[in-house]
């Protein structure tokens, strides 16, 4: 049997998939569709395979990433590399060489600390080590100058081009069909759904398009409609003629302080590495003609790489450079890479903008797609790359080319906890924005939306100064926490994602979607998820009935496009439309105990309890305008959301702020309220809550109407519900007041692990960092497993005894929220 590729003349008129670009991801797809019983599908490759970014990337295979799933995907890349020649009889040169961490400070050394206990909980074998382990490891290195190492003795290496026909081999053996110098000119289109593709050697009816084209692929997204958000940049490295020292068995070497990487080529050295301000490419188009091609060397932009390497290896400055190679990669704007069906057409999917970790990434992310083309869903929690997290406005030229310069270097920029992007910034503003900056607001950025997450005090310079300790932020946000607890506080929190939902029916719509119950009468609002079929909660929102055939909902930002796309999934034929009407409505969050006196001196609405109870909403006059008013809160205390139309929004932010001067109403940021938040218990989607979260597991089954029939997840609840609870998420707080919980530390039973903490802050009323994470034993988790267990939480290797809690620390019976 011949495997080689099919001629251009030959396509067929149909098949079931279309994947364009034969790169390793699109190679990836094709051979995890055939494995899931697929047969008729063609792959198009605008030349020959391998022949964009893929034939000069340098083959890194790590496996640890930035959370729990990725992780999974990449530890699995490895292994199925290790295993593609005996399958296919394509040798892949995939060898397991380990690779080492090196840190040149102290902060550098937490951050590797941090992420060898992370990596505990996701099953990557690691090793804190010292320089001079780390020297024995890697002789030619220097290491006076290092704080320490990380060993993950499991990594591995391949040959990307090598890799790529295994995976192609395996997919043609598979039934695929894999056509070269084929060039795809446009995509069918037919009722919100891709149809099929249109080439330079005719058409093709398909029932999916799967965009992997790499560098190209913003531009094919754009001849479908679809916004991808990639951008290429040039990227170097230099690969040395033999040096005595180096030996086949040498591990991967990375020297993120430095910027660069280290890896041995045929008895000499790979260089390469990610420096602070790149150089974008491609902003006019990329030349048709790219194949197999490189950029040309500029040893000017490359020298800051090369005099950190010489640091690091002395050896390099005499070592003869056998080859400079100058390849474009794409990017994206947050560094993660791009997974799914499009929420623009139907049946379209993506996986592109790998941001220097398509070899390593490309065979999980292919065996993810994959499964989310043949079921319909994605098999597993894939928020962290999900396409659907960038707004419409990320696919931008300008932004991305700005974006690009930073993203780049960011690879191996130390990692701070709220570390704030620098370039394009300022997108999207609020209308409050200039007054809240000139009180000293400090912004970071969430979809584009700049937002107040701190300000700052006399004396504090507004700008962030990072560590792995308390931030310079740190007093002004327990500040503003204690005012939120202790008197009332200012949050603009118009970044909010707002949709009308209306329409004849549009309760039967959401009493489908929703799982609590939201056939209420007009004027109540509902807490409640929205599932899949497993049970995962898909969307965390809150949903407002404005009349009989009208509902308002609201969701967080960084969700609205994923929140918007769910819901007009599920719509389907019904008689109902959805609009965004985030941008009409700006939102400020008066909260605090004294936050009723303080609304009191602007409306003649009664605000008490009894006329105003928790959960309700109706227009009052607020000031000279009319505001919706919202009886809600996402910091744990009494409080109304005021929904103003935006051009009114300045005179009701004046007259607030002008109300509350003697009852020392304070502006309050975004760390202020995920402290508050996280002493109540308040989950956080994407973080404590996502598609493998059941609400039943993530104690919301008070938000769970299990009596209504007919809600989508409805019935793996019952079956959840009728056995023990195996997992259940677990509130935490260390009994020591120093240390600082961020997320992913691993969680200890009596010695034993059991699970990963999802979120942490410090409670600033508390006076200690308090977290939540899931835990797990195959008996069930209730009250009684966590009362009589010893807990501690691991941070940056060393373990912290905590005390566990099913119920929130603060005010458990919500008695401040409803009083």
């Amino acid at each position: 049997m011949c495997y080689g590729p099919a001629m251009a003349g030959s396509i067929p008129s149909h098949a079931r998939a279309v994947i364009v670009g034969g790169g390793i991801v699109g190679c990836s797809v094709a051979y995890h569709l055939t494995k899931l019983g697929w047969r008729d599908i063609v792959l198009l490759e605008r030349r020959d395979l391998s022949c964009g970014t893929t034939w000069h990337a340098a083959g890194l295979v790590g496996q640890l990433r930035s959370s729990h799933n990725l992780t999974r995907l990449a530890s699995y890349g490895a292994v199925l590399y290790e295993q593609l020649e005996a399958e296919t009889g394509q040798a892949t040169g995939f060898r397991r060489s380990g690779s080492i961490s090196v840190a040149r400070t102290k902060e550098r050394l937490i951050e590797l600390k941090r992420g060898a206990s992370m990596a505990k909980c996701f099953g990557v074998e690691v090793e804190v080590i010292s320089p001079g382990d780390a020297g024995r490891l890697w002789p030619l290195m220097r290491t006076d100058d290092l704080a320490g190492a990380v060993w993950i003795p499991r990594d591995g290496r391949t040959n990307p081009i090598d890799t790529t026909l295994a995976l192609a081999k395996g997919a043609r053996k598979g039934g695929a069909t894999l056509v070269e110098n084929v060039t795809v000119t446009g995509i069918h289109r037919q009722n919100g759904a891709a149809t099929g593709v249109s080439t330079d050697h005719g058409d093709i009816a398909c029932d999916a398009v799967v965009n992997c084209a790499g560098m190209w692929g913003r531009e094919l997204g754009r001849m479908a409609g679809v916004n991808v958000p990639l951008h290429a940049s040039e990227h170097f490295y230099i690969v040395t003629e033999p040096m005595a020292g180096v030996t086949r068995e040498l591990p991967v070497l990375r020297d993120t302080d430095g910027g660069i990487y280290v890896r041995e080529e045929v008895g000499g050295l790979l260089m390469g590495g990610f420096e602070s301000v790149a150089k974008p490419w491609g902003m006019h188009g990329l030349p048709k003609d790219f194949a197999f091609s490189l950029l040309p060397e500029d040893w000017e932009h490359f020298r800051v790489l090369m005099e950190q390497a010489i640091v690091r290896i002395p050896a390099l400055e005499t070592a003869p450079v056998r080859r400079h190679v100058n390849g474009p990669e794409s990017f994206t704007p947050d560094n993660r890479y791009m997974l799914g069906e499009a929420p623009e057409l139907r049946n379209f999917f993506v996986a592109a903008g790998f941001n220097s970790v398509g070899i390593a990434s490309a065979a999980g992310a292919g065996k993810a797609l994959a499964e989310w083309i043949v079921g319909g869903e994605p098999s597993m929690d894939l928020w962290d790359v999900d396409i659907r997290r960038f707004m419409p406005f990320q696919g931008n030229a300008r932004y991305l080319y700005e974006r690009t310069t930073e993203v780049v270097g960011l690879l191996y920029a130390m990692h701070w906890p709220f570390r704030q992007p620098a370039s394009a910034r300022g997108v999207r503003r609020s209308v409050l924005h200039d007054r809240l900056a000139a009180r000293g607001a400090v912004f970071g950025v969430v979809a584009g939306w700049e937002r107040a997450n701190w300000f700052a005090t006399a004396g504090v310079e507004p700008r962030y100064v990072y560590t792995y300790g308390r931030q310079n932020w740190f007093p002004c946000a327990a500040a503003e926490h204690r005012a939120v607890r202790e008197g009332v506080g200012l949050f603009d929190q118009s970044s909010l994602a707002k949709f009308r939902l209306q329409g004849p029916d549009a309760t039967a719509v959401l009493q489908r979607l929703c799982a609590n119950d939201v056939d209420l009468p007009p004027g109540r609002i509902v807490y409640t998820q929205m599932l899949n079929a497993r049970g995962g909660i898909e969307c965390d929102l809150t949903v407002t009935r404005l009349a009989d055939d009208a509902y308002l909902v609201v969701t967080i930002a960084a969700a609205a496009t994923h929140d918007a796309d769910w819901i007009r999934r599920g719509i389907g034929a019904a008689r109902v439309t959805l609009t965004d009407v985030t941008s009409a409505f700006t939102v400020l969050g008066v909260m605090g105990p004294r936050s009723r006196e303080l609304l009191s001196r602007l409306t003649d609405a009664d605000l008490s309890n009894a006329a105003f109870p928790f959960g309700t909403a109706r227009a009052i006059e607020v000031g000279h305008a009319m505001a919706r008013a919202t009886r809600i809160t996402y910091v744990g205390e009494l409080g109304w959301e005021l929904y103003v139309p935006a051009e009114f929004a300045l005179g009701v932010y004046e007259a607030v702020v002008a109300a509350g001067e003697d009852l020392g109403l304070r502006h309050a940021g975004y760390h202020a309220m995920d402290s508050l938040r996280m002493e109540k218990g308040y989950r956080s989607w994407g973080h404590d809550i996502g598609g493998e979260d059941t609400p039943l597991e993530a104690g919301l089954g008070f938000a769970v109407a299990l009596e209504k029939d007919g809600f989508v997840g409805r019935e793996a609840l019952l079956r959840q519900r009728d056995k023990p609870l195996g997992r259940r998420l677990v509130m935490f707080t260390l009994d020591d007041p120093e240390p600082l919980l961020l997320g992913d530390e691993p969680i200890y039973r009596d010695g034993a692990l059991v699970g990963r903490i999802t979120s942490g802050a410090y409670g600033h009323t508390l006076g200690r960092s308090v977290g939540m994470g899931y835990v797990t034993h195959p008996d069930g988790v209730d009250s009684a497993f966590v009362s009589a267990g010893g807990w501690e939480l691991e941070i940056a290797m060393e373990r912290f005894p905590a005390t566990a809690r099913l119920e929130p620390p603060y005010d458990p019976r919500s008695a401040r929220v409803r009083g």
